[in-house]
């Protein structure tokens, strides 16, 4: 009897742990079914309600929504499992934490990213000019946002001119590059993720990077004309310039900085040569292009003087 009666028990014992253990199977499925792990892990759509924080949830218009499968994964997939914040939500910090509040130090903010994206432009972040500046991938981007992941139009432009303030500047002089209206843009001459060449320019050298637009001034050419070979900013200001063409100067003043020598027209001009004085042709001309139309190298057979 007694032994019978320990069966009973044993018996319903094995049939409340197969209960126990199917409820256990199903909350897994379902936690499985949203990205999530354990009963200790990503729940981080439990506090982040798309009532209380909506700025979190318009994650769910970007690309980033699906990450590690999407829901709750999505979340630790760039913020870490967080299981301290997890036990203490409102005292302690995510794994990494992009701010304001808790925010984590570039280079970990920075490294969450590349865990994605650390191919193609990104692949030189490392060692880059931002980079160096203590700059991280959210200073330029917010991942919760979608109108901020891309950097190539207007809005990307205010990006780079927030900190780039001499750069706005001159975007605003007489000769520039279309950047305010559009029609160009800084990710075009500059990858702001690092490159081989000074100013995370696209290219190597700096006349390369000019020559993916300005095809016509590559050459080479039967007359060249050695400053352009060398560089393009020799002569010219990238960004904007009180000066036709983007010139650092006014000709001939420009043309005599390097043709000073003493032959035709290559003396230094004053005043003295303006109508108030005696008059000088050369002066009045005002522009040593009027005869050298051609200063970045000419094809002609009689082209020497870069004339035709």
């Amino acid at each position: 009897m007694v032994m019978g009666f320990r069966l009973k028990i044993f018996s319903l014992l094995l049939g409340a742990l197969y209960v126990a253990g199917g409820a256990l199977f199903v909350v897994n499925s379902a936690m499985a079914e949203n990205g999530q792990t354990d009963t200790r892990s990503a729940q981080c759509l439990d506090c982040h309600a798309a009532s209380s924080n909506v700025a979190v949830h318009s994650i769910d218009n970007t690309v980033h929504r699906d990450l590690a499968g999407g829901g709750n994964a999505s979340c630790t997939a760039c913020h870490g499992d967080s299981q301290g914040h997890l036990g203490a939500p409102t005292s302690a910090a995510p794994d990494v934490s992009f701010g304001p509040r808790w925010p984590a130090d570039a280079d970990t903010r920075s490294a969450s990213c590349q865990s994605c994206h650390e191919k193609s432009d990104q692949v030189f972040w490392s060692g880059s000019e931002h980079q160096q500046e203590n700059l991280s991938c959210d200073s330029c981007h917010n991942l919760h946002r979608q109108r901020d992941l891309d950097t190539t139009g207007l809005e990307s432009q205010q990006v780079c001119l927030n900190c780039h303030q001499q750069v706005r500047a001159e975007l605003r002089l007489p000769s520039r590059h279309p950047i305010a209206e559009g029609k160009t843009t800084c990710t075009d001459c500059h990858n702001p993720h690092g490159g081989l060449g000074d100013a995370d320019l696209h290219q190597v050298s700096l006349n390369d990077n000019c020559f993916s637009c300005h095809q016509e001034k590559r050459g080479p050419f039967l007359w060249e004309h050695p400053p352009v070979a060398e560089d393009c900013s020799l002569c010219h200001r990238p960004h904007g310039s009180v000066n036709d063409r983007l010139l650092i100067a006014r000709g001939p003043a420009l043309c005599q900085q390097c043709h000073a020598a003493a032959f035709h027209p290559s003396v230094p001009y004053g005043s003295e040569g303006l109508p108030s004085g005696s008059s000088n042709q050369n002066l009045l001309g005002k522009n040593c292009l009027n005869c050298h139309s051609q200063p970045h190298g000419s094809n002609h057979p009689s082209g020497a003087r870069l004339t035709r």
